[in-house]
């Protein structure tokens, strides 16, 4: 299929936004971990790929979305990790324009094609809504609270994301009127407050892509009656998660089965739900 060409703006917003690696980089032929390969199709037919690995006793199960600079060749290391530490299935994915999929990335693009990931993975697993975990890292944050705004989901975790991407590009390029010029602009914000289930964000408290004060107001804006604000010390935008984070993942995840258990409040019930995990 042709493209027409992209305009100066937009061809500046892509190459900022939409940073892809070469799929001359990471593992595509990973030993450690036993990977399907999958090929599925976006709403409007864009052909997509990416990798299933099963658990053989799941307690989760998960659908990651990577960041705006990764593809799925370099997701090995988190994979064994969520499928060791956590005892989870996990389906990664890549978005189009990223990794083996095809097309340009948009941001209406890119949420049709999480959701089309979620289809999957719903299909193959058996799963419902409700018992799938969203999890993302930066954009893929992102992605996650969008499929959760309009899908729901067993719990939302997002990693080194933003509230909305115009105010990290904003934080980013003060010289650049991306508030007038951005077209996709990824509101979280507003976004979250259409999913009230359970919300686990952690971020590093000097990132430098997202400020940690300017992530926190989408663990605030959420109304999520179970939520979690995990601060990282120290650390960079890009560098690996510490094994607390693991720890703390895995404790806030039990806690989420356990509430499940008990009940399904469809509101903030003070008396009878647990109080809101909530970091100061």
């Amino acid at each position: 299929m042709s493209h027409l060409p992209l305009n100066p703006i937009r061809a500046v917003e892509r190459f900022l936004v939409y940073p892809s690696p070469s799929t001359s980089t990471g593992d595509w032929s990973p030993r450690w971990i036993e990977n399907e390969d999958v090929w599925f199709e976006s709403a409007d037919g864009t052909k997509l790929h990416g990798w299933f690995v099963p658990h053989p006793e799941p307690k989760h199960v998960i659908l990651y979305s990577h960041g705006n600079n990764e593809h799925v060749g370099n997701q090995v290391n988190q994979l064994l990790r969520l499928q060791s530490m956590l005892d989870a299935t996990v389906f990664v994915y890549d978005y189009r324009g990223y990794g083996k999929s095809k097309g340009r990335p948009t941001e209406k693009g890119l949420i049709a094609d999480g959701l089309a990931a979620h289809d999957w993975l719903l299909n193959r697993t058996g799963v419902t809504a409700d018992n799938m975990i969203l999890m993302g890292r930066s954009l893929g944050g992102g992605i996650s609270v969008a499929i959760a705004a309009e899908r729901t989901a067993k719990a939302v975790v997002v990693h080194a994301t933003f509230p909305r991407m115009v105010d990290a590009a904003s934080y980013n390029y003060p010289w650049l009127p991306v508030k007038t010029l951005m077209r996709d602009r990824y509101d979280s914000l507003d976004r979250v407050e259409r999913y009230e289930g359970p919300l686990f964000q952690s971020h590093r408290t000097t990132d430098e892509v997202v400020p940690v004060e300017l992530a926190r107001q989408l663990t605030d804006r959420a109304p999520s009656y179970l939520k979690h604000f995990f601060e990282i010390p120290n650390g960079r935008h890009n560098e690996p998660l510490p094994p607390d984070y693991y720890t703390a993942l895995d404790k806030f995840l039990n806690r989420v089965d356990r509430m499940r258990e008990f009940h399904a409040p469809t509101s903030v019930d003070m008396e009878a739900a647990p109080p809101m995990l909530q970091t100061n």
